[in-house]
């Protein structure tokens, strides 16, 4: 199993970056998928999800109107377009997998992920 996040880097205030998670060694279309971020000194925190149809989202507040996931089920691929970025958004972002139903309530939360991928750095800074 691996999920590959990419696509990070340093961005202005104001930009936008495209990450991407690149799946393998599951059955992607079977699993809801979540970005996480983690700032030095702060919990992970959940940033988006997307079910494993690609039909409902969900997104933490702060991210709402900026952010964008999608998914590509055929490449096994998830992306989070992120526009109007600030230095808060600053983080490390993780991309991982569930199996279990995504509900409103839970979307974020850690432990009912199955995998992990390793992080991608973004820092937004002028």
């Amino acid at each position: 199993v691996q999920l590959q996040a990419s696509g990070g880097g340093l961005v202005q205030p104001g930009g936008s970056l495209r990450l991407s998670c690149a799946a393998s060694g599951f059955n992607f279309d079977d699993y809801a998928i979540g970005w996480f971020r983690q700032a030095p000194g702060k919990e992970r925190e959940g940033v988006s999800c997307i079910s494993s149809s690609g039909d409902f989202t969900h997104y933490e507040d702060s991210v709402k109107g900026r952010f964008t996931i999608s998914r590509d089920n055929a490449e096994n691929m998830v992306y989070l377009q992120m526009n109007s970025l600030k230095p808060e958004d600053t983080a490390v972002y993780y991309c991982a997998a569930r199996s279990s139903p995504l509900y409103v309530g839970t979307w974020a939360v850690k432990t009912q992920y199955n995998y992990w991928g390793q992080g991608t750095q973004v820092t937004v800074s002028s």
